[in-house]
């Protein structure tokens, strides 16, 4: 069982419950099921104010919904910039991981062609070996 690590894992373990609940958040805002429950409730929200016979509780224009959405971007702006920060890191350290791989991956490659090439030089020393030996039996006879 290989027990090591890889970045990943290791940067996902380093994340707070902030870190971890902001990924979340905007994960969530970044949706199509977010845009489309927001769009089904403010749609509801306008059209039960504009409909509603006693009690408007947000007339238009509509101040409490302005004002909620403000709130919102207020708060969805900074959570979405943390995660684009974590998202930085992450790559950054993907990355490194793939030079580090590249790296060590060269130093084998150039190993394994000094090896073949070894192999090759003793390969041609006894075929002229081989040659030779032929050639002395030759003129022996």
């Amino acid at each position: 069982m290989n027990t090591t690590k890889n970045w990943h894992e290791k940067h996902k373990e380093k994340l707070t419950f902030g870190s971890r609940l902001a990924d979340s958040v905007a994960s969530g805002m970044g949706s199509w099921k977010f845009i489309i429950v927001q769009t089904f409730l403010v749609i509801l929200w306008m059209g039960l104010n504009l409909v509603a016979y006693t009690h408007h509780w947000d007339v238009y224009p509509f101040i409490l919904l302005n004002l909620l959405f403000s709130t919102q971007a207020a708060y969805a702006a900074p959570i979405i910039m943390m995660a684009q920060n974590r998202q930085n890191d992450r790559d950054r350290a993907q990355a490194q991981s793939d030079y580090q791989t590249n790296k060590d991956a060269k130093l084998e490659i150039e190993a394994l062609a000094i090896k073949l090439n070894s192999i090759e030089v003793d390969k041609l020393d006894k075929i002229i070996r081989m040659l030779e030996e032929m050639k002395n039996n030759s003129k022996d006879k």
